[in-house]
């Protein structure tokens, strides 16, 4: 699951995006300051890429990004901003910015760049867990070489559990990623939505392969 860095000190603009891209099936590490950033890269956590508002309440960005980049030459960079003119864009893509994108913005708009950029960097693909095989880009599913048939639905939970395989999810933090926070109906809907997705994977909820019950919580992904 490909690791995105988001370093925007807008709480409503980062929560959106967090959100959207979590849903999406990629990993979002949110930051709101360039230095909070800089601190999770020290600390371990790598990302496959980063994309970084140049406006930060601490840190210009294109400073950031170049303490990220002495850490990480080869990390791919998407820079966003609200200034519009060509100057301003053509600073950050000398400074090292490998796209750039100006505010206000689409969310799938941003989706595609993203992708872009992970497959030119080859961090994009196809993760496998045991018979099942997960391909991000595609948003398609393998269990022993043949496709899944999953409507959108299962198909989005499935990819929000294996995002982070191990990490129990809570019936609410499902209905939030997977049906939105729009969704006003029961929590049991998670619970008949697993059962339809583990009949499409064979698997067994008292010896499973792939999705946990974790009593009094939620569910969880085994895998890596």
């Amino acid at each position: 699951m490909a690791r995105i860095l988001l370093v925007e000190d807008d709480f409503q603009v980062g929560e959106l995006v967090r959100r959207f891209l979590e849903k999406e099936g990629l990993e979002v590490l949110w930051a709101r300051s360039g230095q909070e950033a800089l601190r999770r890269f020290w600390e371990g956590s790598r990302p496959d890429l980063v994309v970084l508002d140049r406006g930060l309440p601490d840190l210009e960005g294109l400073e950031v990004l170049r303490e990220l980049r002495a850490l990480d030459p080869l990390l791919p960079a998407l820079l966003l901003t609200g200034r519009s003119d060509e100057d301003s864009r053509v600073e950050g893509l000398l400074e090292g910015a490998d796209d750039y994108l100006g505010k206000p913005f689409s969310l799938r708009e941003l989706l595609a760049r993203i992708r872009a950029l992970l497959r030119r960097a080859g961090k994009e693909g196809r993760r496998r867990f045991g018979p099942l095989e997960l391909d991000l880009e595609a948003q398609k599913a393998f269990l022993e070489g043949e496709p899944l048939r999953l409507s959108p639905t299962e198909m989005r939970l499935l990819f929000t559990l294996a995002q982070a395989p191990g990490r129990v999810y809570t019936r609410e933090e499902l209905l939030d990623r997977v049906w939105g926070p729009e969704f006003t109906g029961s929590e049991r809907v998670v619970d008949a939505y697993v059962r339809l997705l583990r009949k499409k994977l064979k698997d067994d909820p008292d010896a499973p392969r792939f999705i946990e019950t974790v009593v009094g919580l939620g569910y969880r992904f085994l895998g890596e």
